[in-house]
């Protein structure tokens, strides 16, 4: 498998809503990215970052690749889940999508480079 679903690390539910706890330790960098439905994008892999996903809100297909190995996926709301360095991965947005992307290390490398790599 290029991907692995994870679960929250807690969750509390009551009569007054939810609380998940997605993680306590392990990632340095967590960005929230909204995409529009009828759009595409990723199209690349990190050499050096796992990257976890929760999906807040939306639906997607989800392709990866790495070498001859293809898999695709269909991930909705509350999916949460992780793509290891060097797989290929990209996202095409069937409906407005709210995301909580996380990276291990951070995707900025320095002033100049960065953990996307195309090729």
């Amino acid at each position: 498998m290029l991907m692995e679903y994870l679960r929250p690390d807690f969750v509390f539910e009551n009569d007054s809503g939810c609380l998940k706890q997605l993680v306590h330790d392990g990632w340095k960098q967590i960005n929230v990215i909204t995409s529009r439905a009828g759009s595409v994008r990723g199209g690349h892999y990190h050499k050096y970052n796992d990257e976890g996903f929760y999906v807040v809100r939306g639906r997607f297909t989800l392709t990866l690749w790495r070498d001859d190995v293809k898999e695709t996926y269909e991930m909705k709301e509350g999916d949460l889940f992780r793509i290891p360095p060097y797989v290929f991965h990209t996202f095409a947005y069937h409906e407005d999508t709210i995301l909580v992307s996380m990276y291990s290390r951070g995707v900025e490398l320095s002033e100049t480079e960065k953990d996307i790599w195309t090729e």
